[in-house]
This record gives structure tokens, C-alpha cells and sequence, in this order.
């Protein structure tokens, strides 16, 4: 019999209680050495998954099961929300904007670890850079990091979403098997199963993005440890031969081309030198202080849950204890169940323990010898201007915080939570005079009429406005969104984009029940009270052709050649990575409108992708690239690799920026590209945030969908502030992140350019508890201070107006309000490249007079596009007659 066949048989024998990984651990024990941590098969189990498909209920359907079930029930009903956990006082929390400043904070964090280590992602890419660039800090990718810190003893322990492989591209089976690979402290779970597990998860993911570290700080918000998240506040759009800051596959832009092949991170189909990137804006908290053990608990329940249903006689993977004040709730026989261990482990069962350092007066004291590591640290820093206090301390800050979330049965082994979205309602029910709102999407119902969408976030905001019209009160929404869905694709070819587009219009401002239409049938105009806007950058592509052609020329190195090798030094002679070939994305001449004379995507051949001889080390890499350096006519040096500082306050002007080419080829450099808005955020009164991974959808708001997670924040340090004109009292956090988010969309910041290793590290980067500047002093800061002050409206709307007539005159922008139909968008839609100039009128002196006039990304949300279109938003999806609907909302 051969070794294949009966190692399938022994599969198919495999009786209850045992798994793919147990048959093959016993079917090639006398053929291979196999490390369990990179096998990663679903239990199989014919009378647990006839279980799981006739009784969705069946881990909540005996007495003991009933019971933990009832006294979770309790507990929550006790928390505002119905949370599992309560509001926590004291804490330390900082928000963070964008990624440049968030990762910095997260490499600080992950090297502070002495003890443990928890990472929940949706996407994780073991090889993203952390701090930029990438040439000055090769040390500081991820991978590497955490390898140091496993080789030191800490115990790292990672779950990521396994994503359904036949529509996404994010390659969870690498992340698992390159983090495993890295030492034994290193354990990685995925989940959940899609085929053959016992309960059928056909399209819901483990959405939540949470970084714990020693029990002692954590993170949560909406930034994924992956690629494509990493930016600055400039949003830049383009990179140029040796990119300062995105290494290969993080230069993307998910409206052209979906990531590919990311296993193979230095591969990347998106050219540099004609498509830009998408810029990706985004928002991440971290915390010290109590709430820190609701994550840890969080983290736990999810960890103990997949390994009883993957792993349970795997040693292996080890089974966590939950923090001693959950486990103190319940009894001795209800114990083990509630730690989502097997009955028949029993209370003997061995599970990994870890400090925790919030709830245990003997764990407030650190013996680990963390005060030499921290004075090193502390005295680095000093010379930088900053006060390091313990890593491992133990302050008291002014934050009330609760976690919130999203869970069920398939997610969490437990009922239905939402407590998420009971947070949104409760919040905007509470709220005196304005609300921000920044998110991936805005899918809710606005009626509470039945029908497909069931979250009714939306008529939370309908119920409050009305409420604040006809009290004669002032009250304010603002609304920020991604102008189309991150996919690639044309808008009317793509059923996906169009789905969420329509649903989001059912929300706003169409279908007979949506925001607008409802305050309008009140007899108010809701422009009074709700608006939405987008994000939008620009940027000028530093690849003069005839530049580059010339030094093809002189030194017979191709640019892609030159760019591999550039990479491949970054990437060092450590042993972690190899490949013999890079597969990469060549331009081409402009083949026009595609078959559907529809110009927003290209006409593509398999031509277009060459692959490139991958450097065998970093000696031969360095070779090529000085070599093709040297073949340059002229020095570039005064050329700019990006200029989208400009879109903030930078001291220099568009108009002097300096070129290497023709005017014809610098005209045909400048790009446009939507700003992704990944955020998922609200701001109440300036007093009150709830933060974290959750979408305005259904998806992440009704529990039974994705896994999410959130926290709600209340700081009790007070600002002077002003409220319509009147003196008001904000809280810290919330007041100072709303200010700078504003300041950031209306450009009134400085730029943050990353160019080298030299680049100042400001207090906005480091991880708490060091606290960011107080900037409330600034003018800029003041301006976007009392967000229902006329002056602040002029400000922002003239802003949003002005850049949005800008962008759609130099590059015919889609949407647009001036596109009401099909037949409109096809004729408006230019036959140029997507992003680049299609007004064909303007000169190059005029279209860089024009962008100089753009301040900040905000732009208007053209909220009249295909209105005439009404089978979008009235078709038979909307009377929930699609099944696959909700994969989309």
C-alpha cells in the first residue's frame, strides 16, 4: 500500500474527537518529521458536523452549558451596552493617526515585551516594515522583531482570519507558516474552517486588529498589521526608483489591481511608473490601565475556543488561562467550560499563565529585571527631548474605557453580542450638538421598517436630528467616507462595488426610507444638519520616460532590474527570505478604453507582468544599482520623489518644483487617487469616542457576522474649548483627535515627510503612557475648534468645494454629481490612464496653478451621481430576495 493512500485512509478513519492533523502525524511518522504548528486542517468529524449543520445551537443546549451561557447573560446585562465587560476607570489611552505613527508606537510596544505577546488580525504580513525606511531600519520588520523577542523568551501568540481563498488574496497559510517558522515561542492559529469543519462559516471573518503586549498595554482600531496600511500624513500617492517608504507590495492601489501574490513580498503587478498608490487613512488607539484585561480576556476566549475546536489534543498549542477575575465568577464545575476547554480535560488541565498586572496587587511590582532595559531606553530617548517612564509602570490615567464588540457562536463559541452597536445607538442618543463619523462604510436602516439591512444606526441619526429640528436646535453630523469601494474594477461592470455603493445611497439619500428623504418628509432640509464628504490627494509621478531610458541605455540595467536589486538590499542576507524570479508589473503603451469603452480600468495583456532575476545577496544587488545610478545624463537630485506635501503646510510651492523631462512628460506625471478611509470611528460633543475595528454595516454590527471589537472612551481631563460659539468643556482625547483629524483633512498640518532614519520622532508616535503634544494652543488648532461656529463651516465647506472643482476639472473625477445616468458616465469617463490628467485644454503651468489651490483631501460627496438610475437602490435585492446580499452589507 503506498504511503499517500494509507495516509488517506487513516484520515478517513479518523474517529470523534480526532483530527486531519492527528492522521497525519500518525500516517508519516516513519516518513517525515512534521511540526505540527504548520499543519493547520480542520477537524474532521462526521457526527460533529452533522451536529453543527442540524443544531446551529448545539454548544448552548445542555444544562452546563446553559448555565455559563446564563451567567454571562447576567453579567453583561449588569455593563452599560450589555457589554461583557464594565467601564474601567484610570486608564491611560492615545490615539493615533495614520500609520507611520501608529507601527512606530507598535515596534516600541512588541520591544517592551518580556512575557507575552497577543496579535489578533484580520490580515497580518510577517514582513511589514515597521518603521521607515525600510533601508535604515531592516531590524525593525516585523518578522525580525518578533524573532528577537521569542529568542529572548517571550511566548507570542497570533490568530488570524483564514480567509476564503477563492475570492481573497491575502494569504493567511504564509502568514501562519512564515511566523511559525521563526521559533518555537511562536504559535499561530487561523480560523475559521470553510470546508469540511463542523460549523459551515461560508463567507464571515475575524475582523478585529489587537495587539496585547505583557498583559500590560494593548491596542485596537481599525490599522491591520499587513500591507498597503502604512502611510503618512501627506496620503502620498506615487514612489519613485528606490522608494523611501512602501517596499514592493505595499505599493498598491486596490481600485487598479487586488494585492497578488503577497507571499512573494517583493513582487508587485502596479507599476510605479504610470498607476499610483491608494493612500490609506486610518485611526488606531493604545491603553494602560485596567481595560488592558478585557482585551486579554477577549484574546483568550478566542484563542481556547479555535484550539478546542483544531488543536484540542495538539500540546502544541497551549491553552491560556483567563484573567483571575473572570475565572472567579464561576464554579468549580462550570470552570472549565467557561474557559472553552473540553469537558473531558477536566480542571487539571494545564493552561499557560501570564500576570495580570491590573487586578493582582503582587503583579503591580516587576522583578523581571526590566529596569536596566528600561534605563537604556529612557537614556536613548532623553537625548530625543522625551521623559520615557517605565514601560512596565503602572499610571493612573484619566480615561473611563470599555471594551465593546461583536461576537457569536461561530466567532467565540458564545451567544450573540452587539454591544457595539448598542453603543452607537446609546451614544447618539445622548448626543447634545454634533457627531463625527469616519468610516469604511455607511450601510444601515434608517427606518426600522423591515427589510435586508437590520442595524439601525442610521435612524438613531434620523430620530436625533429630528429631535434637535423641532426643539429649534442646532445639531451637526459630519460624515467622512471612501468616495467608492476599495475594489478593483469599474463601477458599472462590478457587481460588488455597485451592491455597497447602492446600499450606502439607500442610507444617505435614495430608495424611499433613507436619511435625507426622512428628514425632508419632516418638513427640514437635511443639509442643515448631516453632511458626507470624501478624501482625495494628488501627487506627480517622478519617472521621467526619456530620463529612465537613457540610463537603460548607458548601463544596459533595466529600471525593474535596478528596483529588485534595490529591494533585495533592504531585505539583508539573513536567511528569511529567497526567491529566484520577482514577478512585476511593466508599463505599456496606452491601449485606450477597455471592451465596455469604459475607461476607469485598462486594457491588460499577460505580456504586461515580466519577471525579474532576484539578486542572489545583497553585494550583487548593491552592484546593480550603482550601476544604473551611474548611468543617469544628470543629476535628479533637486527632483522631488513626491509631491503631495504640498497638499499641507509646506514652507515650498508647486509651481517650483523641479523636473528631469519634457513638460509633455511631467504633464502626463501628475495623478489623482481617492484616500482610502479605513477609520472606523465616532466622535460625540467633542467628549465621547468609540474607536475600533467595526464597520457601519451589518457585517460588523449585528454580532452574527464578523468579529469585531471596539472601545468606548470617556476622558475625564477637561480642555477650555468652544460649542456654537459658547465657552465648552471637552475631554482631551476626543477633542484633541476630532481637531486633528479636521486639521489633517483641510491640510492645516505640517507635512510628515519620511525620507531617512534621521526624521525627528514626535510624541505622536511613541506609545503610551507618553502623551502626545498639546497643540490646542496652536491658530490652526483654534480654527477647527468649535465645530458649529459659522467660520468653521466657511472653512471646511469652501475647502471640501473648492478641491472637489479642482479634481474634477484636471482629472474628470468619477463619481461626480454631473454624472446622473449610464449613458452620462460613459460619455464622461476619460480615455486616458486611470488617475492621470484628462482635461486635455490645460496647460502644465495652469494644472499646477490649480493644484496649488487644493488644502487638505476633503472633498464633497457627489451625492447625485447615477440618481437616475433607479433600479440600483429599488431593485429585488432590497426585499431580500438575494441570499448573497449580505456577504456585501
Amino acid at each position: 500500500m503506498s504511503f499517500m493512500k494509507k495516509l488517506g485512509e487513516d484520515i478517513v478513519k479518523s474517529t470523534k474527537k480526532h483530527s486531519i492533523t492527528d492522521a497525519l502525524e500518525k500516517g508519516a511518522a516513519q516518513k517525515v518529521s512534521i511540526d505540527s504548528r504548520l499543519l493547520d486542517y480542520p477537524a474532521i468529524d462526521p457526527l460533529e458536523c452533522l451536529e453543527g449543520t442540524l443544531n446551529p445551537n448545539h454548544r448552548h443546549d445542555d444544562p452546563d452549558e446553559k448555565a455559563v451561557d446564563q451567567i454571562r447573560e447576567n453579567l453583561a446585562a449588569s455593563h452599560r451596552f450589555r457589554s461583557f465587560a464594565p467601564v474601567r476607570p484610570k486608564n491611560v489611552a492615545k490615539w493615533f493617526i495614520d500609520g507611520h505613527d501608529y507601527f512606530y508606537a507598535v515596534s516600541e510596544l512588541i520591544d517592551s515585551a518580556q512575557e507575552n505577546i497577543f496579535i489578533l488580525d484580520w490580515w497580518l504580513s510577517p514582513e511589514l516594515y515597521l518603521r521607515r525606511p525600510p533601508s535604515d531600519f531592516p531590524e525593525w520588520r516585523l518578522d525580525r522583531l518578533l524573532k528577537r523577542k521569542a529568542e529572548q523568551g517571550v511566548k507570542i501568540y497570533v490568530i488570524v482570519y483564514k480567509e476564503v481563498t477563492q475570492t481573497m488574496n491575502t494569504s493567511s497559510r504564509h502568514s501562519k507558516n512564515a511566523l511559525s517558522e521563526l521559533h518555537p515561542n511562536v504559535s499561530v492559529l487561523r480560523h475559521p474552517d470553510h470546508i469540511g469543519a463542523e460549523d459551515s462559516v461560508q463567507f464571515w471573518s475575524h475582523h478585529e486588529k489587537v495587539l496585547v503586549v505583557d498583559n500590560h498595554r494593548a491596542c485596537i482600531g481599525g490599522l491591520d498589521m499587513c500591507f498597503g496600511r502604512w502611510d503618512t500624513h501627506n496620503q502620498y500617492v506615487v514612489e519613485n526608483f528606490a522608494p523611501k517608504t512602501a517596499i514592493r507590495q505595499d505599493y498598491n492601489n486596490g481600485r487598479v489591481l487586488d494585492f497578488q501574490q503577497v507571499d512573494n513580498y517583493v513582487s508587485n503587478q502596479v507599476s510605479i511608473l504610470e498607476t499610483s498608490r491608494m493612500p490609506w487613512h486610518d485611526v488606531h488607539m493604545s491603553i494602560v490601565g485596567d481595560a488592558v484585561m478585557d482585551i486579554v480576556q477577549h484574546f483568550t476566549e478566542r484563542w481556547n475556543e479555535v484550539k478546542k475546536r483544531k488543536y484540542r489534543h495538539d500540546p502544541t498549542y497551549d491553552w491560556l488561562a483567563l484573567p483571575k477575575f473572570v475565572e472567579s465568577m464561576y464554579t468549580p464545575d462550570l470552570l472549565n467550560l467557561a474557559l472553552h476547554r473540553p469537558h473531558h480535560e477536566g480542571l487539571t488541565a494545564k493552561a499557560e499563565k501570564f500576570k495580570n498586572r491590573w487586578h493582582d496587587v503582587e503583579d503591580r511590582v516587576d522583578a523581571s529585571g526590566a529596569e536596566a532595559r528600561h534605563a537604556r531606553h529612557a537614556r536613548d530617548e532623553a537625548e530625543r527631548g522625551f521623559d520615557i517612564p517605565d514601560p512596565h509602570a503602572m499610571p493612573t490615567g484619566t480615561c473611563n474605557v470599555q471594551v465593546v464588540r461583536s461576537i457569536c457562536d461561530w466567532s467565540h463559541g458564545q451567544l450573540i453580542e452587539h454591544s457595539i452597536q448598542n453603543a452607537y445607538l446609546q451614544l447618539i442618543n445622548e448626543a447634545n450638538h454634533f457627531i463625527y463619523i469616519e468610516n469604511q462604510f455607511f450601510i444601515s436602516n434608517a427606518t426600522l421598517k423591515n427589510g435586508p439591512i437590520k442595524n439601525t444606526i442610521a435612524n438613531a441619526l434620523v430620530e436625533r436630528i429630528l429631535y434637535a429640528a423641532r426643539s429649534g436646535r442646532k445639531f451637526k453630523v459630519i460624515v467622512v467616507i471612501p468616495e467608492v469601494p476599495g475594489f478593483s474594477g469599474d463601477i458599472q461592470q462590478e457587481n460588488g462595488i455597485k451592491v455597497i455603493m447602492a446600499a450606502q445611497w439607500r442610507t444617505i439619500n435614495r430608495g424611499g426610507g433613507s436619511i435625507y428623504e426622512q428628514i425632508r418628509a419632516a418638513g427640514f432640509d437635511p443639509l442643515d444638519y448631516i453632511r458626507f464628504y470624501h478624501l482625495r490627494a494628488y501627487d506627480r509621478i517622478n519617472a521621467p520616460l526619456g530620463f529612465i531610458s537613457q540610463m537603460e541605455i548607458n548601463t544596459g540595467v533595466t529600471f525593474h532590474e535596478a528596483q529588485i536589486a534595490q529591494a533585495r538590499m533592504w531585505i539583508g542576507d539573513d536567511g528569511f527570505w529567497h526567491q529566484d524570479t520577482v514577478k512585476i508589473k511593466r508599463p505599456s503603451e496606452f491601449a485606450g478604453v477597455d471592451d465596455n469603452n469604459l475607461g476607469m480600468t485598462e486594457k491588460k495583456t499577460v505580456e504586461e507582468v515580466e519577471s525579474v532575476n532576484f539578486p542572489k545577496s545583497t553585494a550583487l544587488a548593491q552592484g546593480i544599482v550603482q550601476r544604473f545610478e551611474s548611468g543617469a545624463p544628470r543629476s535628479d537630485v533637486m527632483v522631488s520623489d513626491t509631491i503631495s506635501q504640498h497638499l499641507l503646510q509646506d514652507e515650498t510651492q508647486l509651481q517650483d518644483e523641479a523636473w528631469m523631462g519634457s513638460e509633455q512628460e511631467e504633464r502626463n506625471c501628475f495623478v489623482t487617487e481617492l484616500v482610502y478611509i479605513h477609520t472606523k470611528l465616532m466622535i460625540v460633543d467633542d467628549r465621547r469616542v468609540i474607536m475600533g475595528s467595526a464597520n457601519l454595516n451589518d457585517r460588523s454590527q449585528k454580532g452574527d457576522g464578523d468579529s469585531e471589537i471596539a472601545m468606548v472612551v470617556d476622558d475625564t481631563d477637561m480642555i477650555e474649548s468652544m460649542m456654537d460659539g459658547n465657552r465648552f468643556l471637552a475631554s482631551r482625547f476626543a477633542g484633541t483627535l476630532r481637531r486633528k483629524l479636521f486639521r489633517e483633512h483641510l491640510g492645516l498640518i505640517p507635512p510628515q515627510n519620511c525620507v531617512t532614519g534621521e526624521e525627528p520622532v514626535t510624541s505622536f508616535m511613541h506609545a503610551p503612557p507618553i502623551p502626545a503634544e498639546d497643540e490646542t494652543h496652536l491658530q490652526e488648532d483654534q480654527l477647527v475648534a468649535d465645530p458649529l461656529s459659522d467660520d468653521f463651516e466657511r472653512l471646511w465647506h469652501s475647502t471640501a468645494r473648492i478641491n472637489t472643482a479642482i479634481f474634477s476639472e484636471i482629472f474628470r473625477t468619477v463619481p461626480n454629481d454631473s454624472v446622473r445616468n449610464w449613458d452620462q458616465y460613459k460619455m464622461f469617463l476619460p480615455n486616458v490612464r486611470t488617475g492621470h490628467v484628462a482635461n486635455a485644454e490645460l496647460s502644465l503651468p495652469e494644472i499646477k496653478e490649480k493644484l496649488s489651490k487644493v488644502k487638505g483631501t476633503l472633498v464633497e460627496a457627489p451625492l447625485n451621481f447615477l440618481i437616475e438610475q433607479k433600479e440600483l437602490v429599488e431593485n429585488r435585492d432590497w426585499q431580500g430576495l438575494n441570499p448573497s446580499l449580505p456577504i456585501f452589507v
